[in-house]
């Protein structure tokens, strides 16, 4: 598109993010995530998404959302987060779905009875509770983590109802409602992103275990018999939607459940875990749940949630093979992955599908002949791309805050692109990761960064 030549910045050493604090800076910072009523002291491991968090946030359930709908065999549902109670009782939540809790008499502190080799002791960090001689741990209670509430003027037991912990049972209880008003036949998934609730004992680690968080998730109903194989077809499909995002597939792996792993529902399942600062967690489970949720749904709720197929005229309940990621751990190993520090240049090197900002327009100065073209080709670009302007500090000091907000593409209108420039309707382009630029004619701006988003590999 240019017989300019391209600018090429020297390598620097790239260094990857070893610490949640240093991330949890740049995203207050920089308007990603904030501590929820931070001016109140805050709220025990509930966060605000900025202005950019919400951006990239709705990226990210985008691409997921087009992953799945875009098929002819995936319908959509947006199911209410109250449900009535019945719902819990026959998913095994009311009576199952509970943690060991204990409390430490001495420093007050409260840990999952079954998690204690990952917690630190009030007392000395160093050591996990009930390994320092102060240590006075209760005996270990059941926890239930569903949060309550009270339907209508009374707030007594016969009201009471339930913030969902998961949004699977949405799906489960209108199998038939979305099976029969779309038309669609077995196998078939419907997918839904929607809040769920969780009291959790022990939260932390920034935005990887909260008490509300956001589910994106998808119920694949299958004949008996071919479960195992549609299992398998969705591991690896869901596995490449986050090498899709630009996650790097060495930093991706597989856990397999073990039988003491297992879920009650469960026949087989594999959670997606990517590597963090703090390890090797989940960020994305696929389980094979058999025909537990509608065969309970069907004794609990006395109506049927039968498949009747028309070519073999039989009737049967269907299997499930579940996909669930977390949309906010689904982010952070986003941001995680995207996080580098090069000397003095902090980037993310986001996938340009997922930045927030595509493409920042800058004047090379505030006089008027350049901010005039400047808002010309900003109200072209922004009509095809997230597009933000910046006229405050030098270039390099611009570059440098659209690096640490992973805005792939900077355009410059200096000079040269007014008609009695050196190179006349020209503007600068410089890219993110390589910090090359190149000069290109001002009329082929949009469709260089489309080509160039279209072609982007990651590191």
């Amino acid at each position: 598109m240019s017989d300019q030549p391209i600018v090429t910045a020297a390598p620097t050493e790239s260094k990857e993010l070893t610490s949640f604090a240093d991330l949890v800076s740049l995203c207050k910072r920089r308007g990603f995530v904030f501590p929820s009523s931070e001016i109140y002291g805050g709220i025990g491991s509930c966060w605000d998404y900025g202005p950019l968090g919400v951006e990239l946030k709705l990226n990210i359930k985008n691409s997921w959302w087009k992953a799945m709908t875009d098929r002819d065999d995936v319908e959509g549902l947006d199911a209410s987060i109250l449900m009535h109670p019945r719902t819990w009782e026959a998913s095994g939540h009311v009576e199952g779905f509970v943690d060991p809790l204990v409390d430490c008499k001495t420093c007050k502190g409260r840990f999952r009875a079954d998690k204690l080799e990952h917690a630190s002791c009030g007392k000395k960090l160093s050591l996990q509770p009930g390994k320092h001689s102060e240590c006075a741990l209760t005996e270990p209670r059941l926890f239930n983590l569903m949060f309550k509430t009270h339907m209508g003027p009374l707030e007594d037991s016969a009201n009471i109802v339930y913030l969902r912990p998961e949004t699977a049972q949405g799906i489960f209880v209108n199998f038939e409602n979305v099976q029969q008003s779309a038309r669609q036949k077995i196998p078939f998934g419907i997918a839904q992103i929607g809040k769920a609730f969780r009291n959790e004992i022990t939260p932390g680690n920034f935005i990887f275990r909260t008490r509300e968080f956001e589910q994106m998730e998808m119920q694949f109903f299958v004949k008996p018999g071919t479960d195992m194989e549609w299992f398998e077809n969705w591991k690896q499909t869901r596995i490449d939607w986050h090498i899709s995002n630009g996650l790097r597939r060495s930093k991706l792996r597989f856990h397999q459940h073990g039988p003491t792993e297992l879920a009650h529902y469960a026949k087989a399942a594999f959670d997606v875990e990517y590597e963090f600062p703090i390890g090797w967690q989940e960020i994305e489970g696929v389980h094979n749940r058999s025909d537990f949720d509608l065969k309970r749904h069907q004794e609990f709720s006395g109506k049927k949630c039968e498949y009747f197929e028309e070519a073999t005229k039989e009737k049967f309940i269907p299997f499930v093979v579940e996909t669930s990621v977390g949309c906010d751990r689904s982010l952070l190993s986003v941001l995680c992955d995207a996080y580098r520090l090069e000397g003095e240049r902090t980037v993310l090197k986001l996938h340009p599908k997922l930045a927030p900002y595509k493409v920042a327009v800058f004047p090379l100065m505030k006089k008027p002949e350049l901010l005039e073209l400047t808002d010309k080709v900003f109200g072209t670009v922004k009509k095809h791309f997230r597009s933000t302007y910046d006229e405050s500090g030098t270039i390099g000091k611009r570059y440098r805050r659209q690096d640490e907000i992973g805005t792939p593409y900077c355009v410059t209108i200096d000079y040269d692109a007014l008609a009695n420039g050196a190179h006349p309707g020209t503007v600068t382009i410089r890219e993110r990761d390589q910090m090359t630029q190149e000069r290109i004619p001002v009329e082929n701006v949009v469709a260089y960064i489309q080509d160039k988003m279209a072609n982007w590999k990651s590191e």
